[in-house]
């Protein structure tokens, strides 16, 4: 189907702002899962010198323990999109919130380093299902116009998330004393911090069961007059349903259950649209941003910074975070996603650039210099900033709609696990990496975040503005 022929359909969402609300809802209840993904990835920023000392192991150790939760998530995001094909988007977000909560509950009791790594593995695998059901779920009930921004919700969701982790972290701190392991109801800080996302988790759940269920699935199974009056609530009374309905039994009628093997093809094993889904997912990782929100804190201690300080500084790239995402969401349906996704990069270039300057430096009775810890504090910020406006959200986004309907699902899986494996390699290297050259470490991230630039400019295609259907 052609732009054109579409368009008074795409079009037709915009025209009925009273059911944004109504959508807004929706969206907003299915990207609670990315809050509990932001706050459980974010969250063991602040236990990681505790569980150091609770344990005795070295980074080698420790940094294992904090990326094994990584290896659930690529697991579970592998296979959600099969799940969901299976059983629906709906009962697969009360899946994840169960998980969630069982997780949150071990983490904050654990009998010893092995079981609370299996507690982060299950959270991992509750973190992977929402990476993959969120954008889905999101772009499939979000009329076309509205797209782009409701599908930022998503990412809106995992960074206020990461930055309420912090702000959990930073307030338990201060109620034991200053000290991670110190008593706070009982139990060590540390503990509390992990065990606080039983709240979050519940309320997933309990949302869950208010919004419906995606059209497509429901045509997907027979349901066509439940599908109705959702895209009819959604999209608005004077759309021709009946047309948007032939259109996605068009789409599904194009495909079979989409698995693996429907994702094989061309001269590198994938087709040529599920490298650059993986191409995406992993410039995003291999930029280093995980470093920021999983050992800001040690890494500004490891620089001199008080640990006080170190907690509050790690709030604060929370918060610019939060400023960047909501710029994207702003222009991410207006400037659209592959100028968004430029500029971003070169931003990263600079900031990280100017990290791994600093950080040359030679210490100075275990400090950076004045002006090499300014800088460096300075463009942690900027880096983050210009992730958080493009690459945060524009990944997410073009993952919810870039692929052809009959391999969406599976090829979305497949994305968010390389994803995860991206973000494994990164989080589990760092502490090695950081012993061994902190400054040549961020030259590494500086170089990734260089290459995404002609990756974007040569593979990426636009979607801003298509409906799913008119990707294939």
């Amino acid at each position: 189907m052609t732009s054109t022929a579409q368009a008074p359909l795409s079009g037709a969402g915009a025209n009925h702002p009273d059911r944004l609300g109504h959508v807004i809802f929706i969206a907003g209840a299915a990207a609670m899962g990315g809050f509990l993904f932001g706050y459980d990835s974010s969250v063991i920023n602040g236990a990681v010198e505790a569980i150091r000392g609770r344990y005795d192991v070295g980074s080698a150790v420790l940094a294992q323990v904090i990326a094994i939760a990584l290896i659930g998530c690529a697991i579970g995001a592998a296979t959600a999109g099969r799940i969901t094909d299976r059983i629906g988007r709906i009962r697969c977000m009360q899946i994840a919130a169960v998980l969630f909560t069982v997780s949150a509950v071990g983490s904050a009791l654990p009998f010893a380093l092995w079981d609370l790594a299996m507690w982060r593995v299950i959270g991992g695998f509750a973190i992977g299902m929402a990476s993959v059901i969120g954008p889905a779920y999101i772009a499939e009930v979000s009329p076309p116009a509205y797209r782009g921004r409701l599908g930022s919700f998503q990412q809106a969701a995992i960074v206020v998330g990461i930055a309420v982790s912090q702000l959990v972290n930073w307030g338990v701190l201060k109620a034991a004393g200053g000290d991670q392991r110190g008593k706070v109801m009982g139990l060590e800080a540390w503990q509390i911090m992990l065990g606080v996302m039983v709240i979050p988790a519940i309320v997933y759940g309990l949302l869950s069961f208010a919004i419906p269920e995606s059209p497509r699935f429901l045509i997907s199974v027979g349901k066509r007059d439940r599908a109705r009056k959702i895209l009819e609530e959604v999209e608005g009374g004077t759309v021709d349903l009946d047309a948007r309905i032939t259109e996605i039994e068009t789409a599904l009628h194009r495909e079979e259950k989409s698995s693996f093997k429907d994702l094989l093809g061309g001269s590198f094993y994938f087709k040529p649209i599920v490298w650059i889904g993986i191409g995406l997912s992993v410039f995003q990782q291999f930029v280093g941003i995980n470093v920021a929100f999983y050992y800001s804190s040690t890494l500004w201690q490891s620089v001199g910074v008080d640990p006080s300080d170190s907690f509050l500084y790690s709030f604060t790239t929370s918060i610019i975070n939060i400023v960047g995402t909501v710029i994207a969401m702003l222009f991410v349906d207006r400037v659209g996603r592959k100028p968004l996704a430029i500029i971003g990069s070169i931003g990263m270039v600079v900031g990280l650039a100017l990290e791994a300057w600093a950080f040359s430096a030679h210490l100075v009775a275990g400090k950076l210099p004045t002006t090499q810890g300014w800088v460096a504090l300075i463009a942690a910020h900027v880096f983050v900033l210009f992730f958080a406006l493009s690459w945060g959200v524009i990944v997410w986004v073009m993952l919810g709609e870039m692929f052809p309907s009959r391999i969406r699902a599976a090829s979305l899986g497949v994305a968010a696990a390389a994803q995860w494996i991206a973000n494994w390699a990164i989080t589990a290297s760092f502490p090695s990496l950081a012993d061994w050259n902190l400054s040549a470490t961020y030259v590494i991230y500086t170089a990734f975040a260089a290459l995404s630039i002609p990756f974007v400019l040569k593979f990426v295609t636009e979607t801003k503005g298509k409906t799913l259907e008119e990707m294939g």
